[in-house]
């Protein structure tokens, strides 16, 4: 789920495209395909492979749009994980702020299936705004924030995702969780529950080394972890000032 309460945004600029395929970014944003085409992509708000389980607004392609300085910080993490056969894969950048109020609205609309509970086992998707998982702001509209994990380059393709399967929550063993098509973090990406906290206990010595890992190598290129999600990082020093343009393919 990735949310961090952004405070401090200064105000919520927004930019609309005129193309339907095409799109110019606001100044500072790129493509992170530009800077770095190795680097996986799997936007998960771009399909139904997520908490909510279906496109959120404004996610009109997969792509991954950030401001340049975090483009080229990834860029510096994917050259230091390539010697140890390993890449960084995005699940989330840039999001534009109609994306999170659409979050809002679902948490708040009543209902809830089985294959969104898997997301937050523990509780209801009501809590998720109480409990500061879902906020009306969120850093990841700035783009200064992504949410990622790594991926092994020696194993094999996994699985795809099936919308139709009834898999376990999001804590289970690998095996029974939706899969990912990357390394055992110990839980699905967007989990809202402990055992996603980066520091969490409850794992296995090995998802605790992977995690490791991760925040290491994104640490020495300056990034700040969310301490409540594995999977989350933010750049500071990037202004804060939220953005509504639609993710369009790149050009």
């Amino acid at each position: 789920m990735a949310w961090l309460r952004e405070t401090a945004l200064a105000a919520v600029a927004v930019f609309m495209a005129s193309s339907a395929h095409a799109q110019s970014l606001p100044a500072d944003f790129v493509y992170l395909r530009d800077l770095d085409p190795s680097i996986r992509q799997d936007i998960r708000y771009a399909g139904a492979n997520n908490f909510v389980g279906r496109k959120l607004a404004g996610y009109d392609a997969n792509e991954c749009i950030v401001k340049r300085a975090v483009g080229e910080a990834l860029a510096r993490v994917q050259r230091e994980l390539a010697p140890q056969q390993r890449s960084l894969k995005m699940l989330d950048c840039y999001r534009p702020a109609r994306a999170s109020r659409d979050m809002v609205a679902w948490a708040q609309d009543g209902n809830e299936t089985p294959a969104q509970r898997r997301y937050n086992p523990g509780f209801s998707k009501r809590e998720l705004f109480r409990l500061g998982y879902i906020a009306e702001n969120s850093g990841h509209s700035t783009g200064a924030a992504v949410d990622l994990t790594l991926v092994d380059l020696r194993a094999p393709k996994g699985p795809s995702f099936d919308p139709n399967r009834a898999y376990a929550n999001c804590t289970a063993p690998e095996a029974q969780r939706a899969p990912e098509d990357s390394v055992d973090m110990g839980t699905s990406y967007d989990c809202s529950d402990p055992k996603a906290y980066t520091a969490a206990k409850s794992i296995s010595p090995a998802q605790r080394r992977l995690r490791r890992i991760l925040l290491g190598a994104m640490a020495r290129q300056g990034f700040v972890n969310f301490a409540r999600e594995w999977w989350h990082f933010s750049l500071p020093g990037v202004p804060r000032v939220a953005y509504d343009f639609p993710i369009r393919r790149r050009p």
